[in-house]
């Protein structure tokens, strides 16, 4: 079993955006010790509780402080953009760092359509434009594109020999479907959609098109994990996730409150099971009781990796729960 992270950059509440990206750092280089495979952050916008704005600059700042890690984004929301020049910027890091960048790829708008119009400098650009996005993009890392494009004669720069790893970003199996008919890699959001799993990752094996980059079909799937000492450590510290998810959900401020900020709250009979629901996005338990739910999630999926998220409140917690699960699995071995 291989383990990966996604990390969104949370804020917690009292802190500044500043610190959590100090802390995203400080979490790679800790999760490169312990054994993990890639690092991905993510891309979101107009939220105050998440710092990963611009996956490209992080990724840069994250692989100049590693060594071996591979380093990507989970998501480029690549609706709103250009494909030459998401192409550029991922050819850029790939020359700074060969052999370690990924090039996470989303459908997701970006944020409501006020945030997409400013993100597309009030182009509108459809989303079911995606897949043929995605084509150009590979055309473009790779000077590939067909003899009849229209931008056939520009290549994309620095010109160097190798080309980051691409990866679709998926909730069902439409995504499914666009990551299998490009010869891509696929990343399920379990963590996101925990119901439709299994379906779209079968669909992607089977309508997997080997393509001259990728000859077999390549699965990890993404999880909420909460991992403590003790079950009920884990679930102290997981109320603060629960609180975050269900502000989330709201629309409210996105920050992640403190256990004592939650236990302070009264929750509604419909926030109750709102966050119930939620549960079934996570993984949450001692060190024993993860393993097993996560072995158990793997072998559901038919993947030997897993993608791990975790936007607790103590970010001291969370390097532990990091540390509990590279010793579950014997990462470093």
């Amino acid at each position: 079993m291989r383990l990966s992270i996604l990390d969104q950059s949370p804020v917690s509440r009292g802190e500044s955006p500043e610190q959590a990206l100090q802390h995203t750092i400080k979490l790679a280089q800790e999760t490169e010790r312990l054994g993990f495979t890639r690092y991905w952050v993510a891309e979101h916008h107009s939220t105050s509780g998440l710092a990963s704005t611009s996956p490209e600059v992080l990724i840069g700042q994250i692989a100049a402080r590693t060594e071996t890690i591979k380093v990507g984004s989970g998501g480029v929301l690549l609706p709103q953009y250009s494909p030459l020049h998401v192409a550029e910027n991922f050819k850029m890091l790939e020359a700074f760092y060969p052999g370690r960048i990924d090039l996470g790829l989303g459908r997701s708008p970006g944020g409501n359509q006020t945030t997409r119009m400013a993100l597309t400098d009030g182009q509108k650009k459809s989303l079911s434009s995606f897949p043929r996005q995605v084509a150009d993009l590979q055309g473009f890392l790779h000077n590939t594109l067909p003899t009849d494009h229209p931008f056939k004669t520009v290549k994309a720069g620095p010109r160097i020999d190798t080309a980051p790893d691409m990866w679709i970003l998926g909730l069902s199996e439409r995504g499914a479907e666009n990551a299998a008919n490009l010869g891509v890699g696929f990343t399920y959001g379990h963590f996101i959609n925990p119901e439709n799993g299994k379906a779209a990752i079968e669909a992607y094996r089977e309508r997997f098109k080997p393509s001259t980059f990728q000859t077999d079909p390549k699965v990890n799937v993404c999880v909420f994990v909460v991992c403590a000492d003790t079950e009920k450590q884990a679930e102290a510290l997981a109320i603060s996730q629960d609180a975050w998810l269900l502000n989330v959900g709201k629309g409210r401020d996105t920050k992640v409150p403190s256990i004592e900020e939650v236990k302070k709250r009264s929750f509604s009979r419909e926030d109750q099971e709102t966050i119930a629901k939620n549960r079934k996005r996570a993984v949450i338990g001692n060190q024993e009781q993860v393993k097993r739910q996560l072995e158990k999630l793997a072998e559901e999926c038919q993947t030997d990796e897993l993608m791990i998220i975790t936007n607790i409140y103590d970010f001291q917690a969370k390097l532990h729960s990091y540390r509990l699960l590279a010793e579950a699995f014997s990462l470093s071995d």
